[in-house]
């Protein structure tokens, strides 16, 4: 299959950087699952973004850069949010329904997070990704020059130097896709492919983002011959909630923003009830996420809790309705009814602020291949991502990669090999994929979490190390499943976040070290480069 541009990942950056090139590029939007099985869809917050005379870029750069623990790249930072409105606008263009208000300048309500010093916060509702996925998928579905290949996983990309071409840099020609259901694999060849694949949650045992974050897009890249940096900071959300019945369901920062306050919960005794957050730090629940999330990992280890208690009952219900009207409805399906009572909540893994090196227009090290979104490094988070700075990354990023792609040169695609299966057979037993991810994960919880130590990530980094190699073996042998490309490649981004943490030496932002408690005067990002190519042999 040919086309100019392949899209792996169909959150908001693959979906934006698809519609902007749909005019003038052949498009394959490639998803491992439905189009909205991503974590942009489960994006509770919103968008955040200069559009008020009382806010600048000035302030929104700072509150970035303070949040970034000094080591956001601040060209990057000025760059993203400089086209905050533009990408604002472009989203209203397409339809999207954003929460309005007849009062505020631009008629629309603009809420406040952690780290925010200003309301600049667009939002629809309390299900912003959910309403923007809607409304571009619509648009590229109805798209005639937009291919969609749901239910599609990437394997591998296929490079200049797997195909042993004896001129030029190493490039990108394309890579192999299996249909999950008939397991079918496809070449595709495309003078451009980028990477939006979302972030890698799913390494740890407890997470808020869906089951497709496995960080499919940073391993395949790594693989390729791909920088990545700062994977040592996996943001852990403060506010994930606590109940058997609710998988990876996430409490938006709004909640605080709009008067949440964090408390010890009844099963503390005597000191049930007690607000803890300005014992941390004095913004209390307005705090960084860093911050509130090792706050509450602290009172949580101090006094044996299982969770602590995120009250906002003393707002009205129609305030709380009306604001929040799916963790409302949500927590009331539960038996909770957040305007009498709290909300029960624990931190999650939440955002891989780290990820494969891009520059402003989602040029990687390879040639041909981009990376845009959550699976990029372009600087703008540094060493923790300020709350809806995520979504903001997606759309101005997506923008400047299309504008790039659109200006290169259609190479000619050379032969590209089919899929070698011939030396393989049937797993035998599909149990140690099982056994391997429920290993893996628990492991980079238990040793590689909110609180760290030397010995801790030196224990992760032996039994990855087995992992890894087991899983490797096992991809030599036997035929690929939709299980065992996620698992070697959640495999891969484990080893590369153990690796970045024990190589810095010091705490900062998200990455706090018992054995390191100070900070360093200089901030410096930790970059890890390939030293040969790791793509297995027989394909």
């Amino acid at each position: 299959m040919k086309f100019d541009v392949a899209i792996v990942g169909s959150g908001l950056a693959g979906l934006s950087v698809a519609l902007r090139l749909a005019q003038s590029r052949k498009v394959v939007v490639i998803s491992k699952r439905a189009l909205r099985d991503g974590a942009s869809d489960w994006a509770q917050g919103g968008i955040a973004a200069v559009l008020d005379s009382n806010d600048s870029h000035d302030q929104h750069v700072q509150d970035t850069l303070v949040a970034g623990a000094g080591l956001c790249d601040e060209a990057a930072t000025r760059h993203i949010i400089e086209h905050g409105r533009e990408a604002i606008d472009w989203l209203i263009d397409q339809g999207v329904p954003f929460t309005r208000d007849d009062t505020a300048e631009l008629g629309f309500h603009l809420t406040r997070e952690g780290g925010h010093s200003q309301r600049r916060i667009i939002h629809a509702a309390d299900a912003t990704g959910h309403a923007v996925q809607v409304t571009l998928e619509q648009k590229v579905r109805a798209h005639p020059n937009i291919t969609l290949l749901e239910h599609h996983i990437a394997i591998d990309l296929i490079t200049s130097g797997k195909l042993a071409l004896p001129n030029g840099g190493p490039r990108c020609y394309g890579l192999y896709v299996q249909d999950v259901d008939t397991h079918k694999v496809l070449t595709i060849a495309a003078s451009q492919t980028v990477l939006a694949t979302g972030g890698a949650g799913k390494v740890y045992l407890y997470t808020t983002n869906p089951d497709t974050a496995t960080g499919d897009g940073i391993a395949m890249a790594w693989r390729a011959g791909c920088r990545v940096a700062n994977m040592e900071f996996i943001q852990f959300h403060p506010t994930c909630l606590y109940h058997p019945y609710a998988k990876s369901f996430l409490i938006t920062e709004a909640v605080r923003g709009e008067g949440g306050i964090l408390k010890l919960p009844a099963s503390a005794g005597s000191a049930a009830g007690q607000r803890f957050m300005p014992a941390h730090d004095e913004r209390a629940e307005l705090a960084p996420r860093d911050i509130v999330a090792r706050a509450i990992d602290y009172e949580m280890k101090k006094r044996g809790l299982d969770y602590v208690d995120l009250d906002i009952s003393h707002q009205s219900p129609e305030f709380l309705r009306s604001h929040f009207p799916t963790i409302y409805a949500r927590c009331l399906e539960l038996g909770i009814d957040i305007s009498k009572q709290p909300i029960p909540i624990v931190p999650a893994t939440h955002y891989t602020c780290g990820g494969i090196v891009t520059d402003l227009q989602g040029r990687t090290d390879l040639q041909g291949l981009y990376a845009v979104g959550e699976t990029a490094y372009t600087g703008l988070h540094g060493a923790n991502r300020l709350a809806s700075n995520s979504l903001l990354e997606c759309v101005v990023l997506g923008r400047s990669a299309a504008l790039d792609i659109e200006q290169q040169p259609k190479p000619k695609s050379p032969a590209l090999p089919a899929w070698d299966e011939s030396r393989v057979t049937d797993a035998d037993e599909e149990v140690v994929i099982t056994q391997n991810w429920d290993e893996l994960r628990r492991a980079m919880w238990n040793f590689v979490g909110i609180v760290r130590t030397t010995k801790r990530l030196e224990r992760a980094q032996h039994r990855i190390a087995l992992l890894k190699e087991e899983i490797d073996e096992y991809y030599s042998n036997f035929r690929i499943t939709r299980d065992l490309l996620e698992l070697r490649n959640l495999v891969e981004v484990a080893s590369l976040i153990v690796s970045s943490a024990l190589s810095r030496r010091e705490s900062r932002g998200l990455h706090y070290s018992l054995d390191y408690p100070d900070t360093l005067p200089k901030a410096l990002p930790t970059v890890l480069t390939p030293t040969r190519n790791m793509l297995p042999r027989r394909r």
